[in-house]
């Protein structure tokens, strides 16, 4: 550093150990940013990584008592740049908290810390014959922090729900260093206001979750996998409506449109139908014989509509192979450029038209366009592919982006049904939620973070904390 290093980063030396708080530029650029590469990104004064709720509190005193804001962040798998960094902020890391510290089979709960990555909380639980439903298709990697942060949800939502379904209880360490217990142990709960479930898709904009206490379900029985093939999105959509009004209840119903049928099956060679309009990938973990006759239902709604292929399955490795397919379709799409990914819910009786909508403004953008999604709940994420060189491409991307959320709000959708409105959709946000709803965002946001220190520019705009440059004392360091 050309300048005397600043009295805050001593103090949190001291505070954490030196080996905790990462100064080198070259080590702290690769906390600047999560997945959503094309989100704008700073970069970081400090990246910092606390071991416990203490040093998370030494971290919130420190920052708190010089201005200096704070980012807070798990392993990076968002897709809305809601952890991205800020010019000369502390990146607050949280992967090291790992720990699941409690698995109480007789009240169904875990109790873990956040850098708990999804599919070990999964593995922990599953040997006494429990189960952590939320699955984002990130769970090997992503972190419960993270999850919780932008409520994620997965392919397993249709049946179960999304994070903040599964959330007792939550300790939160306030902007000034507070620790906030809120939540509970009991199946119910109804004294003061719901305090856990404000924390839940707040993006890091309210305090640091250090602790989740977290519901469990029973282990699923194994699962009878459906695979049909649609010639238009109108029989696609008429399945999925009818499989909600039948009152049948899949533990999964994922939908892929030809770019990304085809994009899959040149990556894994899979064999796919590259003919087919879309792809249905359901699953029942009913067990047994409810399985099979959940799945048959909706095997006979397929042909019903038209479906030019419709295979099922009780092999667990066959069905396997299909939801690999499925998780599959982004790294695939990444292969024809890069992406951008949208994330937009629609009721579930326009999933229909939200495909030809998309369909229609890849057209009129000339670009490609995949969607793959959560059919049974409405939650699409077309993928947007281009040449981010080419500056034309680049602007017609940007301009499919917005189009798309558009669309989205047109047929009655939300801008985001898991990633989160990150550093990407702030302007759309008061679009869909009105001033009135902006400004109670706004007062709850400086009730608990006045200086407005925890992820600033994020989910949406308020007055910027002053001159970062100038908070930091880092200008010029190298």
């Amino acid at each position: 550093m050309t300048t005397a290093t600043a009295a805050w980063v001593t103090e949190l030396q001291d505070a954490l150990g030196t080996g905790s708080v990462l100064l080198d530029p070259d080590v702290t650029a690769a906390y600047a940013r999560d997945q959503a590469m094309l989100a704008p990104a700073g970069m970081p004064a400090a990246v910092v990584l606390p071991r416990s709720t203490a040093d998370v509190v030494a971290v919130m005193q420190v920052a708190s008592r010089h201005g200096v804001p704070v980012v807070p962040r798990g392993a990076g798998s968002g897709l809305a740049g809601a952890s991205n960094a800020v010019d000369g902020a502390i990146t607050l890391v949280m992967t090291r908290m790992d720990a699941v510290l409690e698995v109480a089979p007789a009240d169904r709960l875990a109790v873990v810390q956040p850098g708990v990555v999804n599919k070990a909380l999964r593995d922990a639980v599953a040997g006494v014959g429990l189960f952590y439903p939320p699955d984002p298709s990130s769970y090997d990697w992503c972190t419960i922090g993270g999850n919780l942060s932008t409520n994620s949800g997965g392919l397993c939502c249709v049946k179960y729900g999304v994070t903040t379904d599964y959330v007792l209880g939550l300790e939160v360490v306030l902007a000034d260093g507070r620790v906030l217990r809120t939540g509970r142990r009991t199946v119910k709960g109804v004294a003061g206001y719901d305090l856990a479930r404000l924390f839940v898709g707040s993006e890091g904009t309210l305090g640091v979750i250090t602790e989740a206490t977290l519901a469990l379900r029973p282990a699923p029985k194994r699962p009878v996998t459906l695979a049909a093939t649609f010639a238009t999105t109108a029989q696609t959509g008429q399945v999925v409506e009818r499989v909600v009004t039948s009152g049948l209840v899949p533990s999964l119903l994922e939908v892929m449109d030809n770019t990304c049928i085809c994009a899959v099956d040149d990556l894994l060679k899979a064999d796919l139908d590259r003919g087919a309009r879309a792809l249905l990938v359901a699953q029942s973990d009913a067990g047994g014989e409810a399985a099979a006759a959940e799945i048959a239902a909706l095997a006979d709604l397929c042909r019903e509509a038209g479906a030019e292929f419709v295979h099922t399955t009780d092999d667990p490795a066959e069905g396997d192979l299909l939801l690999t397919a499925r998780r599959m379709a982004l790294p695939a799409l990444e292969q024809l450029g890069s992406t951008l990914i949208d994330d937009v819910a629609v009721p579930r009786s326009r999933i229909a038209a939200f495909l030809d909508g998309c369909d229609a403004i890849a057209v009129q953008r000339e670009l490609i366009i995949g969607v793959v999604g959560h059919a049974g709940d409405g939650n699409m994420h077309p993928t947007i592919c281009f040449d981010p060189a080419d500056d034309d491409q680049r602007t017609r991307a940007y301009a499919a982006f917005d189009d798309i959320l558009e669309l989205g709000l047109s047929l009655g959708g939300t801008i985001t049904g898991e990633h989160g409105v990150g550093a990407i959709k702030v302007d759309w946000l008061e679009r869909e939620i009105g001033p009135v709803a902006l400004d109670v965002h706004r007062a709850i946001k400086d009730a608990l973070d006045p200086a407005g220190l925890l992820n600033p520019g994020k989910v949406f705009r308020r007055v910027q904390v002053a001159d970062l440059a100038a908070v930091t004392g880092l200008v010029g360091s190298a």
